[in-house]
């Protein structure tokens, strides 16, 4: 699988076309909007520089990863040379639905379709199309270039000819594939999002604040990020999609969200996108502030 279009320019779609351009892949990366597209491509050779600097890669691995890249505003038109397509837009299934119909229809009958969500079901969307036994689940973590894990999610009628052709692509890319079935949340979310949640609700009850929460399980577990950053570097808006998803696929109280991540959320109050959810972000600074919202 040489031809790779990735849908989505946003933080998981340019890192997804990073690792792949940066392994010798040609992609093609899809955005409806052509700022959005300018704004991952400058992402990309930010993140490239990085890894030049840090001597992970060379300068001339570098021009070549971004000769690799070129854009596309047109899903129809992008995905037509394709042999696997990865779907990375909103966490919404309305509009993955919409995007799949499209990939499905212009995709080479031989791709493989792909998407990087994090909790929707893999069936439920291979089911929108006339391949689904072509259709997979590649969740990347963020930041992708970084990241080892890809958790592949077979949906029901996912094959093992699919299967297997992901688990090597993932392998030449210097990851780690690791093969989960479509249940909500796979098992990466299933685990970390009730995990927030309970740090959310240990604020939201008054057992303890923000720095206190997250410290204890930096030097109590060995997380290398506190639950309440991390939330708020996936997103708090992202976190509660998860949990909507859990509890309503579960039925199960455990997964509710907390109120106060719903309020925060509301309130625009969503993290790192946004400038401040659990901490406030400044640009140019790397200290972590609390918020004053949460400040004792």
């Amino acid at each position: 699988m040489n031809n790779i279009s990735v849908i989505g320019s946003g933080t998981m779609g340019n890192g997804i076309a990073h690792v792949f351009a940066q392994f010798g892949h040609q992609v093609t990366l899809i955005d409806i909007s052509e700022k959005a597209l300018e704004k991952g491509l400058a992402t990309i050779e930010k993140n490239l520089d990085r890894q030049v600097a840090k001597e992970k890669i060379t300068a001339e691995d570098k021009k070549a990863a971004l000769g690799n890249i070129t854009t596309q505003t047109d899903v129809a038109t992008g995905v037509k040379n394709a042999d696997l397509v990865i779907e990375a837009a909103t966490e919404n299934f309305e509009i993955k639905k919409q995007i799949f119909h499209t990939m499905d229809e212009n995709a080479p009958a031989k791709a493989i379709l792909a998407t990087n969500t994090s909790s929707i079901s893999i069936t439920k969307i291979a089911a929108e199309t006339k391949r689904p036994g072509q259709v997979i689940g590649m969740h990347f973590m963020n930041p992708v270039p970084v990241m080892k894990l890809i958790e592949v999610i077979r949906g029901y009628a996912t094959t093992d000819e699919t299967t297997a052709k992901v688990m090597e692509a993932s392998k030449k890319l210097s990851k780690i594939p690791v093969e989960v079935n479509d249940y909500p949340g796979f098992v990466a979310n299933r685990i970390l999002m009730p995990m927030i949640n309970e740090a959310i609700y240990s604020l939201f009850e008054g057992v303890a604040g923000v720095e206190e929460i997250d410290t204890v399980m930096k030097l109590g577990m060995a997380h290398p990020m506190g639950p309440l950053q991390l939330a708020d570097f996936i997103g708090l808006d992202v976190c509660l999609s998860i949990l909507n998803v859990l509890h309503e696929g579960f039925g199960n109280p455990k997964y509710a969200p907390c109120p106060l991540l719903v309020n925060m959320v509301t309130a625009g109050y969503k993290g790192v996108k946004t400038g401040e959810g659990f901490y406030k972000y400044t640009p140019g600074s790397k200290d972590l502030v609390v918020s004053e919202m949460f400040k004792k």
